[in-house]
């Protein structure tokens, strides 16, 4: 199982970015993934999660409206793209595989496998 995340940069306030996740070693379509984010000194932050199959969204209170999750299915790929960033969006974004019950897709326990992690500062 591999996780590949990219797409991060410094980007300005109201700026945006598009991260991917490329997945391989699976069927993705049996699984879920989620998009997770830690800044220096907190806690990893649940931002966002696809059902590969079917295609359910899910996103945290602090990104609804900015951030739009999707998936190529073909491409074993997810996308996040993020707009009307802000500076506390500063972190690093970690993709992860997993099939979490519902009310749960944000706790990073529900994740077995895990990307290395893409750096998005958002700054003037």
């Amino acid at each position: 199982v591999q996780l590949q995340a990219s797409g991060g940069g410094l980007v300005q306030p109201g700026g945006s970015l598009r991260l991917s996740c490329a997945a391989s070693g699976f069927r993705s379509v049996d699984y879920g993934i989620g998009w997770f984010r830690q800044a220096p000194g907190k806690e990893r932050e649940g931002v966002s999660y696809i059902r590969m199959s079917g295609g359910s969204t899910y996103y945290a209170d602090s990104v609804k409206g900015r951030f739009t999750i999707s998936r190529d299915n073909a491409k074993n790929t997810v996308y996040l793209q993020m707009n009307s960033l802000k500076p506390e969006d500063t972190a690093v974004y970690y993709c992860a595989r997993g099939r979490p019950i519902t009310s749960a897709w944000f706790r990073s326990s529900m994740y077995a496998y895990w990307g290395q992690g893409t750096q998005v500062t958002v700054s003037s």
